[in-house]
């Protein structure tokens, strides 16, 4: 079973949170290529800077997009560390040893002899 750390589960959740998003898949897609301005990012997704401010936030605040400066303009590039992360929390599921079968479930405090109880 995966196991973290004390601080991963945040950027784990956030991770995952910032993914949910179709602009933010969008402009991750437009970042897989090379790093890019807000106006690049503006004019490639046809949304306002204020729309496009919210959704880079969260991702900066996911840890899935990192910013420089320089001169007046912004640049966002991916974090490929925390894809990285993410990428490993959900391999750590699928190298599980098999998922055991549900304990027989007792039913008025007798065994229900392997068969499923169903509630109504």
């Amino acid at each position: 079973m995966p196991s973290l750390s004390s601080t991963t589960p945040d950027l784990i959740i956030s991770g995952f949170h910032a993914l949910s998003d179709p602009i933010r898949i969008r402009v991750i897609e437009l970042l897989s290529d090379r790093e890019l301005c807000v106006c690049e990012l503006c004019e490639a997704l046809g949304v306002t800077q204020s729309k496009l401010s919210f959704h880079l936030k969260t991702l900066k605040e996911a840890a899935l997009v990192s910013s420089r400066q320089e001169g007046r303009w912004i640049y966002y590039r991916l974090n490929l560390s925390q894809f990285q992360a993410l990428e490993q929390y959900l391999a750590d599921y699928r190298c599980c040893s098999p998922i055991l079968p549900a304990r027989v479930c007792q039913q008025d405090g007798e065994e229900a002899q392997g068969k499923p109880i169903l509630s109504e």
